[in-house]
């Protein structure tokens, strides 16, 4: 059976997460001067990503609440324990309105989705909330494009847990073998994928990160996934598309 479906991450596949984020915390930084307390813009992201990561999978795992994830993460950052609820939450707050000033897709998305459009069905898996992913995808004109949303933190399950895929496929009341997941992790996304029965496609962006696991496609631009589904190579040797 041809595939019939794509599923697809978000932040760093979709929308440029990374780009939002170091733009949103530069201009925070640079508002509450303080910049020059992290060195350089990109060793303050690469502290702001730590905290952030370690957080959420706490709050991902179901330790704590949203919100109290979010004023650990500034508390931490800032290196005040003690600030309140309130002033952690009104540096975050601040935060977010730079984020979310920088978003923007990447300009290969939309050719590409359009391209798949009338061939495949669609659907996001991603490990993060339907409160983050929701209102981003809505207001990045994006929302309308995928049948369902599965996320981590409602479903209770993570990628690159195969429970986490087999779920987005039951989702869309397909077998996991008639079904593409696109994303930019090697390992979380493009292995867990391809663990849990998927045709898996590593979408790197950057190039040079190495191999990656066997038995995943590897692209370096949605431009290349058209051709990759039509020639479908989920049986074959690993795709040359580099």
């Amino acid at each position: 059976m041809p595939i019939r479906a794509v599923l697809w991450d978000i932040d760093d596949t979709l929308f440029d997460y990374t780009g939002a984020d170091a733009v949103g915390l530069a201009r925070q930084l640079a508002a509450a001067r303080i910049a020059e307390r992290y060195g350089t813009p990109a060793q303050a992201l690469a502290l702001w990503r730590e905290i952030t990561d370690r957080h959420w999978a706490r709050f991902a795992a179901g330790e704590g609440t949203f919100q109290g994830q979010r004023r650990d993460r500034v508390r931490e950052f800032l290196d005040e324990p003690g600030m309140t609820a309130d002033e952690a939450d009104a540096w975050f707050d601040q935060y977010v309105e730079h984020y979310k000033a920088a978003w923007t897709v990447f300009p290969d998305v939309v050719p590409a989705l359009d391209a798949l459009a009338a061939g495949y069905r669609h659907g996001v898996l991603t490990n993060s909330s339907a409160a983050n992913q929701d209102p981003k995808l809505r207001h990045l004109g994006l929302r309308d494009r995928f049948e369902v949303l599965v996320c981590a933190v409602e479903l209770g399950i993570s990628k690159p847990e195969a429970e986490a895929f087999l779920a987005a496929c039951e989702e869309l009341g397909l077998p996991p073998g008639d079904v593409a997941y696109v994303g930019d992790q090697p390992e979380i996304d493009a292995r867990g994928a391809r663990d849990a029965g998927l045709v898996a496609v590593w979408l790197d962006r950057d190039g040079g990160r190495g191999e990656g696991p066997d038995g995943v496609h590897r692209i370096a631009g949605l431009d290349q996934l058209p051709e990759l589904l039509a020639r479908d190579t989920r049986f074959g040797a690993r795709s040359g598309i580099r």
